[in-house]
């Protein structure tokens, strides 16, 4: 009897020491859970569907520094070159790109060259061009598509603008068809072989605009783009990183303003899309 006694003493104690040990996880576990809802607390610990890509330009520091190779007998100098160079790597400045729709214009040209604007679209690209003087910004840069209508609201803008400003021609924003819409709209269907044209040349062009400033840039910088409606669009999406194929469900006015901010972290941010507050409503047009 006595043994069985003991038997019982021991087994008491070994659950004793179970229950302990299960209720200092639940209790730690219990404070991990706290802990992260409290971390994610302003998405009331959300998941995204959709995950950002933070690496989407191929300017993230780490995949422009070489990794180091593990091995035994590593030194902590290893890691604080390696540090080093990850900070060097690092984007400092901000990059604005503003895009610009052209002005109205004649849609019954049969050539580009027909394609010039109407009286009111000159009077647009001149609004425009005062209202981006009157920001006080310093232009590092802008480019201007090859089509007529774009050609000639960028040089309504460019007399507003500071004479030293460098211009530049672009076939890449050139007026296209990105990528087919959904929904698709009735009085708009290209053949498909514009979309294959087009998309290859208007995704070069997104590329070689959109990116984050490289780390010798130490000042923000300013550039203007001169285009068209549906490159600007589909840039947006692009750059939002929403999907691409609802380019179509944005509208954009006449020499409106669309303004993107790429962060030294990658970040995009959309500041203003289709503005022309700056026009009284009898001059907005967008068809």
């Amino acid at each position: 009897m006595a043994t069985w006694s003991r038997f019982q003493k021991v087994a008491l104690l070994s659950l004793g020491a179970v229950g302990g040990g299960l209720a200092y996880y639940r209790i730690n576990n219990d404070t991990d859970e706290r802990r992260s809802i409290a971390h994610n607390a302003w998405t009331t610990n959300f998941t995204p569907s959709v995950q950002w890509d933070r690496n989407w330009d191929h300017r993230e520091p780490e995949c422009l520094v070489k990794p180091i190779k593990r091995s035994v007998g590593d030194r902590p100098e290893d890691d604080n070159k390696y540090n080093e160079k990850l900070e060097k790597a690092k984007s400092r400045a901000v990059r604005h790109l503003f895009l610009i729709r052209h002005g109205q214009y004649n849609i019954d040209g049969a050539k580009d060259t027909d394609r010039t604007l109407t009286d009111l679209g000159r009077l647009q690209a001149d609004f425009t061009g005062q209202r981006l003087a009157n920001l006080d910004i310093k232009w590092d840069l802008l480019v201007q598509s090859t089509m007529t209508r774009a050609q000639e609201t960028a040089n309504i803008i460019a007399k507003h603008l500071d004479k030293d400003i460098e211009v530049k021609d672009c076939q890449l924003i050139e007026e296209g068809a990105p990528i087919p819409p959904e929904p698709p709209v009735g009085h708009w269907r290209p053949e498909p072989k514009q979309f294959f044209q087009d998309s290859a040349r208007i995704e070069a062009g997104f590329r070689r605009y959109f990116y984050r400033a490289p780390p010798e840039q130490t000042e923000d910088s300013y550039t203007l783009l001169v285009c068209h409606a549906n490159v600007i669009r589909f840039f947006v999406c692009k750059a939002l990183q929403f999907p691409p194929e609802g380019w179509l469900r944005i509208s954009l006015n006449h020499a409106s303003i669309t303004w993107l901010s790429i962060m030294p972290n990658g970040n995009v941010v959309l500041r203003s899309l289709s503005d022309t507050g700056h026009m009284e409503p009898k001059y907005i047009t967008s068809r």
